[in-house]
């Protein structure tokens, strides 16, 4: 389980007049507990949610407060946290750096006590799982948005994490190719949390997290999460 203790994320912000920097709060104070298979998390464009995101698998450390994760502290564990918790960016660009795809799955598992040819099998084993078997030797920049999407999950999912937060992850991919993410990510074992603007993936949660300026406004069954979002919105139903 995850779980955030009284935590706050600030940031030092340069004064434009030449001052003295200012600390700006990001998000926080926040104390969650985040045991459900399925959540969601939904916010405006800067309201923190990302920051939120971040936090859970260290890939931003809290100013104060404490985020665990089966009791490892993601602040003195950092790479024991990441084990357990996957990440997958709105961008798959941001992630995948090898020139295939089997060379990329077989990147993430180079922690692992496997031989080259033990790597190699597991990658393709990871990419057949995800429909993209016949993509292995293809080079990464002739894949389509959402194939490379699909072998940024492939590459997270190969080490096996306990939990996978995803940020965003169908923001920049078409109608067609969202439903496939969508369903991928709804038939996964682990605990999924997502950051997410599709407010029909959220309402599929099992609970909602409504994120605004800094602070958690909201949180829990995923309709009524949604209609909180859509009144601080002012979106009409």
């Amino acid at each position: 389980m995850i779980a955030l203790d009284d935590v706050l994320v600030t940031a030092y912000s340069p004064d434009p007049d030449g001052g003295a920097d200012r600390v700006v709060r990001l998000l926080g104070p926040v104390t969650l507990e985040l045991a459900e298979r399925r959540i969601a998390i939904v916010g405006a464009n800067g309201s923190g949610k990302s920051t939120l995101a971040r936090l859970l698998n260290g890939l931003v450390l809290p100013s104060s407060g404490t985020v665990r994760v089966d009791d490892l502290d993601t602040a003195r564990d950092g790479a024991a946290v990441r084990r357990r918790v996957g990440f997958m960016f709105t961008d798959p660009d941001a992630q995948l750096v090898m020139p295939t795809p089997v060379e990329d799955v077989a990147l993430s598992l180079r922690r692992l006590p496997l031989t080259s040819t033990e790597r190699d099998v597991a990658a393709r084993a990871a990419l057949a799982r995800l429909g993209l078997a016949d993509r292995a030797e293809v080079p990464v920049h002739a894949l389509s948005g959402g194939q490379r999407q699909l072998l940024a999950l492939a590459s997270v999912l190969a080490t096996e994490p306990a939990v996978l937060v995803c940020d965003e992850p169908t923001t920049l991919l078409d109608l067609r190719w969202r439903g496939v993410v969508d369903r991928l990510l709804d038939d996964l074992d682990q605990q999924v949390i997502t950051v997410t603007h599709d407010l029909d993936a959220a309402l599929r949660a099992q609970r909602v997290l409504v994120i605004d300026d800094g602070a958690v406004v909201f949180d829990g069954d995923p309709a009524d999460g949604v209609a909180s979002y859509r009144a601080l919105m002012q979106v009409p139903t």
